[in-house]
Parts: structure tokens; sequence; C-alpha cells
């Protein structure tokens, strides 16, 4: 895959998975010894999916998220996304398909404590390569990811002003302004409450049932209930990869934090 090919919208044929690990493994010399993180996994995810995979420390669950969102690479095997061999692109590449076609979630928010809520949502369109997306497209962008994850009237309240369901929820719309084909989320509940962290997981289910693609790492069950597919991840290997009908508890209700 060329810098020229990555210049288009990653979109899957129809038909076609969004992503595909074939026999990837990832393992880490350490002196003497090889320790395997993942151990030739073999794994799929169609667009649309609400998948969750889960594992205790140490099962690889983290390594497969990592080469899922391009931030390592497999040592072995292939990664495809979307019919594109991804997983022996340059540095640089992989950063452009970071930006432009993975939005990420993650357990602290990482948002600027100086910069206002519709900024930080802004911050990943700097980095794109389009100099038709002024900074007035950035701010309108931004302005209306927030208002889809509820927080129209928050755009000029910095972080600190915010609590941490609504940061959380900033945090998603981050995620969501380069409009990507897939949305990674790393224990996106694991700074939350009980009760906040069921609202941004219906949030996730109302923009799954959008149609946004969405692999949530968890070591919670009822927080991987209410995905649509959960995978089960021990030493290295997937243990179990089941279809799920997320319980009438966790029905969408269109909750706010």
């Amino acid at each position: 895959m060329t810098i020229t090919d990555l210049s288009r919208p990653i979109l899957p044929d129809a038909g076609s998975p969004l992503l595909s690990l074939r026999r990837v493994s990832k393992h880490y010399v350490m002196g003497d010894s090889t320790l395997f993180a993942l151990k030739e996994i073999d794994l799929t995810i169609q667009p649309g999916e609400f998948v969750a995979i889960m594992g205790p420390s140490g099962s690889g669950k983290s390594t497969c998220m990592n080469i899922l969102g391009c931030l390592d690479r497999p040592s072995m095997g292939d990664y495809t996304l979307a019919g594109h061999l991804v997983s022996d692109l340059a540095t640089d590449d992989l950063a452009r398909i970071r930006n432009q076609y993975i939005g990420f979630v993650f357990q602290q928010f990482n948002l600027l404590p100086r910069t206002t809520a519709q900024e930080n949502v802004a911050l990943p369109l700097l980095y794109q390569r389009e100099p038709s997306v002024d900074h007035a497209s950035r701010m309108q962008r931004a302005k209306t990811k927030l208002e889809l994850v509820g927080l129209g009237a928050r755009l000029d309240h910095h972080p600190a002003q915010l609590s941490g369901g609504q940061q959380q929820r900033v945090a998603i719309a981050r995620a969501l302004v380069n409009q990507p084909a897939l949305i990674l989320a790393d224990e996106p509940t694991g700074a939350l409450d009980s009760q906040t962290s069921e609202e941004v997981m219906q949030l996730l289910q109302a923009l799954n049932q959008q149609g946004i693609t969405i692999v949530l790492v968890t070591h919670e069950l009822d927080i991987a209930h209410y995905a649509r597919r959960i995978i089960t991840f021990r030493d290295g290997q997937i243990v179990s990869d089941d279809a799920h009908t997320p319980n009438q508890d966790h029905a969408v209700s269109g909750g706010q934090s």
C-alpha cells in the first residue's frame, strides 16, 4: 500500500470485513527469553459490529488492541484494514492511518486542561493534510460532534468544569471528528462510577446503531454485555468468540451525564 492509497477513504468492499488478523503473533525478546504476547491469532470484524475484547491481565487483549490501532506491528502475520495490508506500512503511514481512519477512546480522557471542549475535539483535524479544512471548518465539525454526544451546551467549558462522564463524552466526540472507519475504546469506563459508565456505554451503543464499528477492551463483564460480540483472550490466544444479544438492562435509553 502506497502513500497515495492513504489519501483515499479506507472503506471495505461490500461484503468484505473491515479488518482481519491472519496468524498474527507478537513476541518480545527479554535477554535469553522470548515472551509471546499473541500466538498466531485469527480475527475478523465486519463493518458495523460492536465487539468487546476481554481477558485477564497479560492475556494479550491490550497487545491486540495496539495492533488493531496501528500503534504496534505484529512480529508475524498480516493485519488487513478494509482490504489494505497495513501491517508492513512505514511509521509515518501508520500515523496517517491512525489520524484519519481510527478514533481512540481511552480510560484516562487525555484532554488538554487549558483547552475548551470544542478545541479539544478539533485537535485531530490539525494533523490532517487537507488545506481546505480551515479553522472555522474545524470548529464547526467539533461543534457538530459535541452536539452528537449531548454536549452542545458545553462547547466553551474546560475539562475541569466538566464531570468525568462529560469529559469522556468529549473524548468520544474527539474520536469521531475525523469520521473514522473504526472506534477503538480501551477501558473507556475504567475511571467512571457505575451510573456514568452506563451512560457512556449507552452512548457507544447508540453510535454503533448508527453504523459505527466499535471495538472495546474491558475486563468488566457487565461492560462487555453492551456489545453484540464478546471475544475472550487467555495466554495470547483467543479462547472464545461468541455472538451476544445485549440484555434488556443494557438497552439504549439515551441517558445523559
